[in-house]
C-alpha cells in the first residue's frame, strides 16, 4: 500500500515525530510518502488547503490511504469528506482506528494533533497508527456480524459517489486562492504528475497549473 501522510502547517513542527511513528505502524511491504507539511517549510497551507491536496492525491489514483490531521482533527475530517472517493475517519484512539480499519475500510484518517496531545502525546499515536495498520481490513467487526458490516460499508461507499461531482467537474470551479498555492507545492504536484494513473485529472491539473502561471 502506498501511504502519504500530509498535515496542516498550524501543526508542522508535529511532522518529524508523525513520520517515524508511522513508518514504525505500517507493513514492510507499504510505502510511506512524507509531503509535510515540514517543520522547515515556508509553506503555509490553511486545512482547507490541505484537505484539497488530499482530494487531487487520492482522486489522481497517486496513493492508496492518506494520514492526516489538524489541531482538532475534527475540521480535517469534514473537509475531506466533501470531496468524492474519499472515506475519512476521525480517529483519536486505538479502538477508533481498529474500528475504522476493519469496518469502515476508509482510505484517508484524521488525528487530533493538537487537542488532547500533551506530555506524551506521540504515545496515543504511536498506538492508533499500530491499531490503524493491524491487518486484515474491511474484514467486518464483531465476527458475528462481519458480513452484514462489510455490505453496509459497500452500500455507503455507493450512497458516497451518487451524491457528488467528479473531482474533474469541481476542480474548475475551486477558488483560484485555494488552489493555486496547492498547484505551487512541488511535493504534491510533483508526485501527482509522476504518479497519478487518472490519465483525465492529471491532464487538467496540468492544465490548471500551466493557466495560472504562464
Amino acid at each position: 500500500m502506498k501511504i502519504g501522510l500530509i498535515q496542516a502547517s498550524s501543526q508542522k513542527q508535529k511532522n518529524g515525530i508523525l513520520e517515524h511513528y508511522l513508518n514504525a505502524a505500517i507493513n514492510s511491504d507499504d510505502q510511506l510518502i512524507n509531503f509535510g507539511i515540514y517543520p522547515n517549510s515556508n509553506t503555509n497551507l490553511s486545512y482547507v488547503q490541505v484537505f484539497l491536496a488530499i482530494a487531487l492525491l487520492i482522486n489522481s489514483k497517486s496513493l492508496d490511504f492518506i494520514v492526516t490531521g489538524c489541531t482538532s482533527g475534527q475540521g480535517m475530517m469534514l473537509a475531506c469528506n466533501t470531496f468524492p472517493n474519499i472515506q475519512c475517519g476521525y480517529l483519536p484512539t486505538p479502538q477508533d482506528a481498529f474500528l475504522f480499519s476493519h469496518i469502515n475500510n476508509g482510505n484517508v484518517i484524521s488525528f487530533p494533533l493538537g487537542l488532547n496531545w500533551g506530555w506524551s502525546g506521540e504515545i496515543n499515536f504511536s498506538e492508533t497508527m499500530k491499531a490503524l495498520f493491524k491487518q486484515p481490513w474491511g474484514t467486518g467487526y464483531p465476527p458475528s456480524q462481519a458480513s452484514r458490516k462489510v455490505k453496509n460499508t459497500t452500500e455507503v461507499k455507493e450512497f458516497n459517489q451518487l451524491n457528488k461531482k467528479s473531482m474533474t467537474s469541481i476542480l474548475p470551479s475551486v477558488d483560484s486562492d485555494l488552489l493555486v498555492p496547492v498547484l505551487k507545492y512541488e511535493p504534491v504536484y510533483n508526485f501527482i504528475i509522476q504518479n497519478g494513473k487518472d490519465t483525465e485529472l492529471v491532464n487538467l491539473i496540468k492544465k490548471l497549473k500551466h493557466s495560472y502561471f504562464n
